[in-house]
């Protein structure tokens, strides 16, 4: 082989090994840790609620009967 095509492998080789360093070199990372504080939770919450019943016309007028109590 020619010097010049020796030279000139090895300098492709060289660029490429070079190049796939630096790639793996730039590579994000994710890391994960858990939190020195404390998971804080507020619950400020109004319950209300409201219960109905509905009777019969003849029920509620057999109740508002002052005869039969």
């Amino acid at each position: 082989m020619d010097i010049q095509l020796k030279f000139s492998f090895i300098l492709t080789v060289l660029t490429l090994v070079l190049m796939l360093s630096m790639t793996t070199g730039c590579t994000p990372t994710v890391q994960v840790a858990a939190s020195d504080k404390p998971i804080e939770i507020n619950l400020n919450v109004k319950i209300e609620h409201e219960i109905r019943i509905k009777v019969d016309k003849e029920i509620d007028d057999l109740f508002s009967d002052d005869d039969v109590f």
